[in-house]
C-alpha cells in the first residue's frame, strides 16, 4: 500500500537537518523538500520543478501554490478522512499562503521538516490540527501515466484512495 511506503520513506528522513531548499535525505530539506524527496523515492523524477523560493516566498505572491501543486498530482481528501501517510499542508492563519507540509503519522503525530530544527514527529496538538488547510492523498504508482508523474486524471486517483 502506497501510504506505508510514503511512511517508511518519512520515517528514514527523520534526523536530516533542516536546509532551505534542500530535498535530500540525511543531507539537508525543508518541509517542501521532504515531500519531494519521497516524491522521487516512490515514483522517481518529481511531477514539477518548484525552482528556486525564497524563505519569504508565501509572503510575497498570491494565490495556494502549495495546495495548487498537490491538487496537480494528488487526490485530494476531507481532514476528517486523513490517514497515515498522507500529506498535510498547513496555513498559519486564515487569511495567508498555505506554507508548511507534513506526512501524518499514526498515533496522531506527523513528520515534517521544521526551520531550526531536524526533520522530525510533532504530535498533532490542537494548534497543529486547526492550521490544517488541505490534505491529500498520494496516488497510486498504477495511475500515473507511463514516463511521466502526473495522475492520469484526477478523478481515477479519487477513486483509487
Amino acid at each position: 500500500m502506497i501510504a506505508s511506503a510514503v511512511l517508511r520513506e518519512a520515517e528514514g528522513c527523520m534526523g536530516t537537518p533542516y536546509r532551505h531548499g534542500g530535498s535530500l535525505k540525511g543531507v539537508g530539506c525543508d518541509c517542501l523538500g521532504l515531500v519531494r524527496g519521497i516524491w522521487r523515492a516512490l515514483y522517481g523524477d518529481e511531477p514539477e520543478d518548484p525552482g528556486a523560493y525564497a524563505p519569504d516566498w508565501a509572503e510575497a505572491g498570491g494565490g495556494d501554490p502549495l495546495i495548487e501543486a498537490a491538487a496537480r498530482h494528488m487526490a485530494d481528501k476531507p481532514a476528517e478522512a486523513m490517514r497515515p501517510g498522507d500529506l498535510l499542508i498547513f496555513r498559519w492563519r486564515p487569511s495567508v499562503t498555505a506554507k508548511h507540509l507534513g506526512i501524518l503519522a499514526p498515533e496522531n503525530r506527523f513528520i515534517h521538516a521544521y526551520e531550526g530544527h531536524r526533520v522530525m514527529a510533532s504530535a498533532l496538538v490542537p494548534q497543529w490540527r486547526r492550521r490544517i488547510a488541505a490534505v491529500f492523498a498520494f496516488p497510486d504508482p498504477g495511475i500515473l501515466r507511463p514516463g511521466g508523474n502526473h495522475l492520469a486524471s484526477h478523478s481515477a486517483a479519487k477513486q483509487q484512495v
